[in-house]
């Protein structure tokens, strides 16, 4: 659970950034990769994490609007994500302070704490760009590192991927 605004505004500016980076790396025709036929494409995906970014903070009064995301350029998709992410940020470095936390919301049947939201928050970006490194090398991009270099990267900096 994030327990002070300052560690969640920290949490998020690397972790947005991240999402941000790797959203800067796809391309249009990227967009249509599917992990198996029928399946979430990887511009669903994308367009999934941003309808998050709006949809689950709509739901804590920090004056958010929810917002249903089918961005079909790679460049809108990423332009709307660093948008919606300094909404967020603005909205809470404006509304609420450290014990706004605690104060609990009705999330898809639960009563979760706004710090629980934020963490959640935070975990499900994480998890989609997991997914979508998948299928971004599916579709023949590179994959930018995020919690440490990537494949080519290594490469880059003259030494052996790890395995």
């Amino acid at each position: 659970m994030v327990t002070s605004i300052k560690s969640f505004l920290k949490s998020w500016e690397y972790e947005s950034s991240s999402t941000l980076k790797l959203l800067e790396k796809l391309t249009d025709q990227s967009l249509a990769q599917e992990v198996y036929p029928g399946g979430r494409t990887l511009g669903r995906l994308a367009n999934h994490i941003l309808e998050t970014l709006t949809e689950l903070p709509a739901k804590l009064d920090l004056g958010i609007k929810e917002k249903h995301a089918n961005y079909t350029t790679a460049a809108d998709i990423a332009g709307h994500y660093k948008e919606d992410s300094e909404n967020l940020l603005n909205a809470i470095k404006e509304k609420w302070t450290d014990s706004d936390l605690l104060v609990k919301h009705n999330m898809y049947g639960e009563e979760w704490p706004n710090g629980v939201s934020l963490n959640v928050l935070i975990l499900h970006q994480c998890h989609h760009r997991g997914q979508m490194t998948v299928l971004m090398r599916q579709a023949g991009l590179l994959v930018p590192g995020i919690y440490g270099p990537a494949k080519e990267e290594w490469t880059a900096m003259g030494m052996t991927p790890m395995e």
